[in-house]
């Protein structure tokens, strides 16, 4: 079951972050955005959907609208629940998503380090449109047309 996400479910979406993106910590020397998002900030936003198998919380999309497309501001699963396809279930259903908020461009951006995340991204038909380096390393930012 996919739900909206309300403002008592912040700590559960801090803490399945926060595991989720642990395994990156290692490869970048530092804590991924998501990992030190405001959680309690955050779930004010409209668009944090969760999926719930059997009353618990395994996966979450955070979205953004905006005016030219969705963004796809994070996508996390939990450690145990991985490789079961909640991360592209859940990828489908911000497209869903955003063909009900009449948008036709889902964007997203990850760390040029995430290469798993990008070959997932790329075998559900986003195309990576530029890479920008800040600071802390090189962000890709990829997009698809719906």
């Amino acid at each position: 079951m996919i739900r909206r996400a309300i403002p008592t479910d912040a700590p559960a979406i801090r803490s399945l972050t926060r595991d989720a993106y642990a395994k990156w910590v290692p490869l970048i020397g530092r804590e991924p955005w998501p990992m030190i998002a405001d959680y309690d900030v955050a779930v004010r936003n409209p668009l944090i959907d969760l999926l719930m198998v059997d009353g618990d919380l395994v996966a979450l999309v955070e979205m953004i609208a905006r005016p030219d497309c969705l963004m796809v501001e994070n996508l996390a699963v939990a450690p145990a629940h991985q490789s079961r396809g909640y991360g592209r279930l859940l990828m489908q259903h911000a497209e869903q998503v955003a063909a009900a908020l009449g948008q036709s461009t889902l964007r997203l951006y990850t760390n040029q380090r995430f290469t798993e995340n990008i070959a997932l991204y790329s075998r559900l038909g986003y195309q990576i449109d530029r890479e920008e380096a800040v600071s802390v390393g090189v962000v890709v930012h990829m997009s698809k047309l719906i």
